[in-house]
């Protein structure tokens, strides 16, 4: 499927999202061709935004880390020049697994010098992997605990801002901090020239999206993060018939454009309104559960067992509102 054109991936859609599945389920990789200088590799656990240019390849996650000999194998199939920066969306496992290998196998944008400070401002000549300070949170430990991830792996650059900018391969880059949406460290990239943007688990086709609660996720931080790629992208108008349009990367799944973004992020309101309106008519858990109000998307999104069920899905919506109600004082009205 390599320099597959994106017109015809919009036509087969669901032939390409089948595909993709099958090549997780099957442990392969699959690598698409969305612009010149920009390709997305699947089947590593997480989908991988790939830039290439005079610098070398920027990355967007890693993938889960078991693949990640045959993802270096594909990027140097893309470019002879090394890895340089390494963007995460988030700190779930699947997505920062091959941090250590694939920034192992990089090369620092500046030059390698002898001494402590020069070898943490160059990453130990390694390539660079920025992310939210969350996500450093989430990926380190305090002094004395072991931490989840090794000191390789973990970001190298951080920032607390709403937003990051750099500039690389002739091509700003914007990375967006949207906190306690899936997370409360995740992030959006937005490649500006080429048009692309890679959402993380903020957007995956293949389920419901995983709100989770226990690391600062959150069901309107999703709502907001969901609005704010409607806001960066442009679609295909007026001439619809032609390739053009923002691409969005999500974290699982085929390929999408603003209207399956819009689609999605309606999806998710709706189902979160329905929950709302049974809170208020003072349904529990369990008999919200029960009317089922996301049955209109089971089809599509929904799962009866897996690590994140409709069901969970519904509670997560369901304590979210309830925690955010707490929070804002409004407990009891």
């Amino acid at each position: 499927m390599r320099n597959l054109p994106v017109a015809l991936l919009a036509v087969i859609s669901v032939g390409v999202t089948a595909n993709l599945a099958l090549a997780q389920q099957n442990d392969e990789i699959e690598v698409l061709k969305l612009r010149p200088n920009f390709f997305m590799i699947a089947g590593a656990g997480s989908n991988i935004g790939v830039q290439i240019g005079d610098l070398g390849a920027v990355v967007v996650d890693t993938g889960s880390g078991q693949a990640s000999d045959r993802v270096l194998a594909e990027i140097r199939k893309l470019t002879p020049l090394p890895i340089r920066y390494i963007i995460v969306t988030s700190a779930d496992p699947d997505h920062v697994g091959g941090n250590e290998k694939l920034s192992a196998a990089g090369q620092s944008l500046i030059p390698a010098a002898g001494g402590a400070v020069a070898n943490a401002v160059t990453n130990g000549g390694a390539a660079a992997i920025l992310a939210t300070e969350n996500v450093m949170d989430r990926m380190s430990a305090p002094t004395g605990k072991v931490s989840p991830f090794s000191s390789a792996a973990q970001p190298s650059d951080t920032f607390s801002d709403d937003e990051k900018d750099t500039f690389l391969n002739g091509e700003a880059i914007q990375v967006f901090a949207q906190r306690a949406a899936h997370t409360d460290g995740d992030s959006l990239v937005f490649f500006r020239r080429s048009d692309v943007v890679v959402a993380g688990d903020i957007l995956d086709t293949t389920r419901f999206p995983v709100i989770d609660l226990a690391r600062g996720g959150s069901i309107q931080g999703e709502i907001d993060a969901l609005n704010h790629i409607i806001e960066i992208t442009v679609p295909e108008l007026p001439m619809v018939w032609q390739e053009g349009g923002t691409l969005v990367i999500p974290g699982h799944g085929r390929i999408c454009d603003e209207a399956d973004v819009v689609e999605y992020r309606d999806m998710v309101t709706i189902v979160r309104d329905v929950v709302q309106d049974l809170i208020k008519k003072g349904r529990t858990l369990d008999q919200i559960k029960a009317a089922d109000p996301a049955g209109d998307y089971r089809t599509r999104y929904g799962a009866d067992s897996g690590p994140w069920t409709t069901d969970m899905f519904v509670e997560a919506i369901y304590r979210s509102l309830l925690s955010s109600k707490v929070s804002s004082g409004q407990q009891g009205k």
